[in-house]
């Protein structure tokens, strides 16, 4: 909680700052990487950095944070925390680290606001930036306690399985011989590979397996720009990684887990590549016996880049109240329809708990779609893959 007076200065300047925070977060990344450009070798990813998501994901959770203390001071925005330090959990990010941007970051915010930045705003948004690392560093030490062991481990690769033109499926197993520790449907694993350059760049993939299974299973979506660092690492995967290649990989995390209390009802909705953690989730499901009703919902391009589709369908097969919606934008097959998903039609049993993955737009859409059919705000959980943008946009 700030300090009362903190909390004054806080309201006062957050227009202020927020207004400022897209270029106080491009000053804050230049001055890091210039410091130290290691980081951005091996840790932060070179594809966000280009594509500059990673400075808006980081302008939207500070002002989200600072935002919710000043307009909600008995409380702190949880869910956002937790998404935040299982994303720095896998990447193995250290307590020392947040000393690091501390330093680089309120160098650039003296630099962009100048003499707006006096010794009391200077100590309320400092006071702000504790608040914040402290509680991420207190989860992500629970969270690496948890998962018991190294940060890094290294996987070969047992079989690689072509899914459709753009997407591939590795199936791995430590080369240790140790045991594989079990995951929760939802979770994904960071993997480190090595590029051509010598950089050490770090992605985070959906399970896609069964959870359980004593291999792990990744499924890869090649990104378009394979020249460019937007889609270095999935190139790299789908052209150099095949059976008896060996990978990094980090503990399962994510906070996105399926609660499948047996008489929930539940509606998973996908799109595109979106569907790994949803499968990983039927797969639970079938396993376990789920009976409450399923509604299963995913969206793609076409049958032929539906990944995972055999999967999906067969672990949807094995639930006894289940029912599935598919859209194609393109060669739909009979009982499925064209165009972008749209639940206006989809039947949503009340007390529905939702799981959603997918491209923002997809998501906002059925999120939307869904507390308009009486689904609570609560009940609505999602993922995203990269920089979470939907606080940016908040």
């Amino acid at each position: 909680m700030l300090s009362e007076q903190s909390a004054a200065t806080v309201r006062a300047t957050l227009p202020v700052v927020g207004a400022a925070i897209g270029e106080i977060t491009e000053r804050f990344y230049a001055g890091l990487f210039e410091a130290r450009p290691e980081l951005l070798r091996d840790l932060f990813n070179r594809g966000n950095q280009a594509a500059g998501t990673q400075r808006q994901a980081l302008a939207g959770s500070i002002a989200a944070f600072a935002t919710h203390l000043v307009e909600r001071p008995g409380g702190r925005p949880d869910a956002m925390l937790a998404r935040i330090a299982h994303k720095h959990a896998s990447l193995g990010v250290a307590p020392e680290q947040y000393a690091l941007v501390h330093e680089h970051l309120f160098a650039a915010i003296a630099a962009v606001l100048g003499e707006a930045v006096t010794p009391q705003v200077a100590a309320a948004w400092d006071e702000v930036y504790w608040l914040m690392a402290n509680a991420l560093i207190a989860i992500e030490k629970r969270l690496h306690e948890e998962s018991g062991g190294p940060v890094w481990r290294a996987w070969e690769v047992v079989e690689r399985v072509a899914e459709t033109a753009d997407v591939v499926t590795f199936r791995l197993r430590p080369v240790d011989g140790g045991p594989v520790r079990d995951f929760r449907a939802g979770q994904y694993v960071s993997v480190r590979a090595e590029l051509p350059d010598g950089a050490r760049q770090i992605r985070q993939y959906s399970l896609s397996g069964t959870p359980g299974d004593t291999l792990r299973q990744i499924s890869v979506k090649r990104v378009p720009g394979g020249t460019t660092p937007e889609g270095e690492v999935s190139n790299h995967l789908h052209a150099r990684v095949t059976e008896g290649s060996v990978l990094e990989l980090s503990e399962p995390y994510g906070d996105l887990v399926l609660d499948d209390t047996p008489d929930t009802p539940l509606l998973l909705a996908s799109a595109g590549i979106g569907v790994t953690p949803i499968t990983a989730m039927l797969a639970h499901l079938a396993a376990t016996g789920h009976r409450a009703p399923v509604t299963v919902v995913h969206a793609d391009r076409s049958p032929a880049d539906h990944a995972l589709r055999g999967e999906h369908e067969a672990y949807t097969a094995k639930l006894p109240e289940a029912s599935v919606h598919l859209w194609y934008e393109q060669d739909a097959p009979e009982g499925t329809r064209t165009g972008l998903a749209d639940l206006a039609d989809v039947p949503v049993r009340p007390g529905t708990r939702a799981y959603l993955c997918g491209p923002l737009p997809f998501m906002r859409a059925v999120r939307a779609q869904l507390i308009e059919k009486g689904v609570a705000p609560a009940d609505v959980h999602y993922e995203v893959f990269g920089p979470d943008l939907w606080l940016a946009a908040a």
